[in-house]
């Protein structure tokens, strides 16, 4: 079933968008290139490095990226790479919070909810109302 662009708009997918990628970068310490860069890459499922340098140039790989096969000269030309489990997780909890089936995480141990400055509170705020949102 393909959807038009009417539908997908009635999924309100990106509604709320810029206050999850903020979430989730101060959340897992990424900078946007590196969420976005992990997103592209997952849609990719498995990449070689040229593929990560025409995703990007620069990116800290940490543990976010995983070879899937090692280089070989008699077998493979090139490593293959992955998304690893901690960035599917990542990838999979933004989706799920942009379908409105989690919300964004209200604990007070959470680093990006209850903070003192004005810009955390402007944010903490718009959380409250996508939650209130999606209870409609």
């Amino acid at each position: 079933m393909r959807l038009t662009g009417a539908d997908l708009r009635d999924l309100n997918l990106l509604k709320y968008y810029r206050l999850v990628r903020r979430w989730a970068c101060k959340t897992y310490d990424l900078k946007d290139a590196d969420l976005e860069l992990l997103v592209y890459l997952d849609c990719k499922k498995l990449f070689t490095r040229n593929d990560f340098i025409n995703g990007t140039y620069t990116y800290r790989r940490n543990d976010w990226i995983d070879v899937f096969k090692e280089r070989n000269r008699k077998s493979s030309k090139y490593a293959v790479y992955k998304v690893s489990s901690k960035g599917k997780r990542l990838i999979n909890r933004i989706y799920r919070i942009l379908l409105a089936e989690e919300d964004l995480p209200t604990a007070t141990t959470s680093v990006f909810y209850n903070n003192k400055s004005y810009t955390d509170k402007v944010y903490n705020k718009a959380i409250d109302d996508m939650i209130n949102d999606k209870e409609r």
